[in-house]
């Protein structure tokens, strides 16, 4: 396992907890599912590049899609 694809994952893990929790108290899907998404990421890509550029992908998702 690459450290970096360590670091980003646990970076993208804590963004996604910060997501995931913001989303339920708003009551609010795109960040609950973005959340849970940038937690579940991580175990499934292996390539740190892929992963920066998905994990990026959700975190800026939010911002720009509101339902």
């Amino acid at each position: 396992m690459d450290d970096a694809l360590l670091l980003w994952g646990f970076l993208f893990g804590v963004i996604g907890t910060g997501f995931l929790v913001y989303g339920k108290r708003q009551r609010a899907i795109v960040p609950l599912l973005c959340g849970l998404c940038l937690m579940i990421i991580p175990y499934f890509v292996s390539a740190p590049i892929l992963l920066v550029a998905i994990g990026t992908l959700l975190v800026v998702l939010p911002y720009f899609v509101r339902i």
